[in-house]
């Protein structure tokens, strides 16, 4: 088995100027036509694209290594084992883990919130106990946490919001209390592109000891992060969004934490030993990963992490910032188009109405343009239920986006406006 305690820092080096077309071309779905129109692809956040490399690193696994992990002594299993665990290394050094034992794979976003949530949660939270999760949540972070505020008797509290999307922190004080036992927020917002202020919240937090859990889902896909730094004590993401496969995901967790945890799901590799009378846990990451894992996403994700990191998150966030104060210039030029979301601090989301015309007919009209967006609640029914409105249109950016297809998009909404008339 490959693996190291101690997860070794990420290189720096000179990268070649941004080459928007080199990297399309990297992009195989990107080649494709809807109706008979280019695809311009803005549906990001939902899930992203991937490039030919992460393709061909799950293909190479299928076609050569294909064996399962950590129990075989033959060759297949071996170098699949290895292949795997390198795949959490790369992850550790990506999200700047003290070690690959607080490497947790998951299914998703989804299975980490869940898996923190059976596990501290209903470890910790009691009757006339809080959790404390902010308006901004996707339903996953907000779910597992109703679920165990049922079980245990306790109560869910929501950080609010104003109109531009923006957390009131002002209420933060009276919010915490040794009621609290845990604190839920996403780093990013899937509906607005909002970028909450994770430091303030962490350290408010950490003042009365409650520790904190950050959704990164829609954060990993555009900006460097550092759990240390955060000081987060968890954090989660799916591959799927980060130009991964996926079935595949991250668990985040300081490791005096994890180590505290009780298992999850019982089974295969989790195990130390096994009888019927009693059985004991296998070592930290491995806890928690019952059964055979998703061993080509890992190492997928493993790949899409690879392919980041050359392209660099500071050529990612610089195009991706062009894309979106051109998006927002020319859609809040569109008469009766109103932005959902302006938050002074965001990533590349653009969440619209227009009036007059429902975001699923919008959606319908673009995609027969060849523009994919996503149209609804997003999974975010309590944002939309601020804004009382029932869906918004959500074109979502990513770096190997084009100030075409934007012009493409808004050319679109103009076509929807004269099919609905005045």
């Amino acid at each position: 088995m490959s693996r190291t305690d101690e997860a070794a820092p990420r290189t720096t080096s000179a990268r070649p100027p941004f080459d928007l077309e080199r990297i399309r071309r990297e992009f195989p779905a990107l080649k494709r036509e809807v109706y008979g129109k280019p695809l311009a692809y803005l549906d990001n956040a939902a899930t992203a694209h991937k490039p030919a490399s992460v393709i061909e690193a799950m293909d190479h696994f299928y076609r050569e290594l294909n064996s399962n992990v950590h129990r075989g002594v033959h060759r297949l299993s071996q170098e699949a084992t290895d292949a795997f665990e390198r795949a959490r290394e790369k992850v550790a050094r990506f999200l700047h883990a003290q070690s690959t034992r607080e490497v947790i794979f998951t299914r998703g976003t989804t299975e980490g919130v869940n898996l923190v949530a059976q596990t501290y949660g209903r470890r910790h939270v009691q009757a006339g106990d809080e959790i404390l999760i902010s308006a901004l949540e996707h339903h996953s972070n907000i779910v597992p946490w109703q679920l165990l505020a049922e079980e245990k008797g306790a109560r869910v509290r929501v950080i609010p919001m104003d109109q531009r999307g923006v957390l009131t922190l002002e209420a933060l004080p009276t919010l915490l209390s040794e009621r609290t036992k845990i604190v839920a927020v996403t780093h990013v917002s899937n509906a607005l592109g909002t970028v909450n202020p994770l430091p303030t919240i962490i350290a408010a937090a950490h003042e009365r000891g409650i520790p904190v859990l950050v959704d990164g889902a829609q954060a990993v896909p555009h900006t460097a992060v550092d759990v240390r730094a955060l000081d987060a004590d968890w954090y989660v993401f799916s591959g799927h969004k980060l130009f991964g496969p996926t079935g595949i995901g991250v668990l985040y967790g300081r490791e005096s934490l994890l180590a505290a945890m009780p298992p999850w799901q019982g089974g295969g590799d989790m195990i130390s030993s096994v009888t019927f009378e009693k059985s004991t846990w296998n070592e930290l990451p491995y806890k928690f990963e019952a059964g055979t894992p998703d061993i080509a996403g890992a190492i997928g994700l493993g790949a899409a992490i690879d392919f980041v990191d050359r392209v660099g998150y500071p050529t990612i966030a610089a195009w991706e910032h062009s894309l979106l104060e051109y998006g927002t210039e020319k859609l809040t030029a569109v008469p009766g188009l109103r932005l959902i979301g302006t938050a002074p601090g965001k990533a590349s989301v653009l969440s619209f109405v227009v009036d007059g015309i429902h975001a699923h007919d919008l959606g319908t009209i673009l995609d027969r343009e060849g523009v994919a967006i996503r149209a609804g609640h997003h999974c975010a029914q309590p944002v939309m239920d601020f804004y009382g409105i029932a869906a918004t249109a959500r074109a979502s950016l990513a770096f190997y986006n084009s100030i075409d297809e934007i012009d493409r998009l808004v050319r679109a909404v103009r076509k929807a406006q004269e099919i609905f008339g005045p």
